[in-house]
């Protein structure tokens, strides 16, 4: 379901992260969204990281209408995740290399503007992963935008995963690890493991096995209000959210794994395709 924007007054940014020479695109986007009479409020670390003042991450995301990452989509994927819990519409600009997810370019940034101003772009609610590792005294909560893998912690070694669904063994893999990947997600580590690409507003979760032992394995795809339970009789294992944090799983461990209670909210132009996004990233049509 798309959500129809609202008058937007203050966007905050974050920039990608070691790159001070995005501080003349940023300073020049600054006062493109200060034409359009929309006020820029910039992260402090993104700031220190060009020479300029800012505000704290928490301070940024309650007070701006919307957020904006400058990069590639690494960077919205970070921002995604940290601002989850405000449930701010987040827009990505393009200053990096593939842009599945941010998805504006620099030279599109004003016709961008003129249709926020016009209430003409859109909001897709993208879902979201809500896990947890549950552990003999504590557990770990987490949520994931893309993908949550499991996998082996030392290249010399074969992972042992044993998934379960709604509390059923459906499989004990071995190999490299487990890809447990949201739609949108599809397109990243799942698609670079031949998994399917899934439209990105569907709710399912794709389960794909990277390098199993046997040749039978193969990804699966079940709906978003099952729960995913994940243990191995290994002594550890690696979980990784996003390829941003990691965790341990150990023998006596539980990972569970559902869809979260509400989804990211992601700002596109009007005229964004998805279809036309694979066909220009992935190629497909050319001869």
């Amino acid at each position: 379901m798309n959500e129809i924007i609202k008058n937007y007054k203050r966007a905050g940014f974050i920039l990608k992260p070691n790159a001070p020479e995005i501080k003349d695109i940023y300073l020049n986007i600054k006062k493109q969204f200060e034409d359009y009479g929309i006020e820029v409020v910039l992260e402090d670390k993104s700031a220190q990281m060009i020479g300029l003042d800012g505000v704290e991450f928490d301070e940024m995301c309650k007070s701006c209408d919307f957020l904006v990452s400058l990069g590639g989509d690494g960077t919205l994927l970070s921002l995604v995740r940290r601002s989850y819990k405000y449930g701010k519409p987040v827009a990505g600009i393009n200053a990096g290399n593939l842009g599945f997810l941010a998805d504006v370019r620099i030279e599109e940034v004003e016709n961008f503007l003129k249709q926020i101003k016009n209430g003409e772009c859109r909001i897709d609610d993208r879902m979201m992963i809500s896990g947890c590792i549950k552990k003999d005294r504590s557990s770990i909560e987490f949520f994931a935008f893309n993908d949550v893998v499991v996998t082996r912690d030392t290249v010399s070694k074969m992972a042992t995963i044993e998934t379960y669904v709604e509390d059923d063994l459906i499989n004990i893999l071995r190999g490299d690890g487990l890809i447990i990947s949201t739609p949108t997600g599809s397109t990243a580590y799942n698609l670079a493991a031949d998994g399917p690409v899934m439209y990105p507003l569907t709710k399912a979760f794709i389960l794909n096995p990277i390098c199993p032992h046997s040749l039978t394995q193969r990804p699966i795809v079940m709906p978003a209000d099952f729960t995913i339970s994940i243990k191995t009789p290994d002594k550890k294992l690696l979980v990784v959210i996003d390829g941003q944090d990691s965790y341990k799983l150990e023998k006596d461990d539980k990972l569970v794994i559902k869809g979260a209670f509400k989804g990211a909210k992601l700002l596109h132009r009007k005229e964004r395709n998805y279809f036309r996004v694979l066909r220009d990233k992935l190629s497909w049509g050319d001869i």
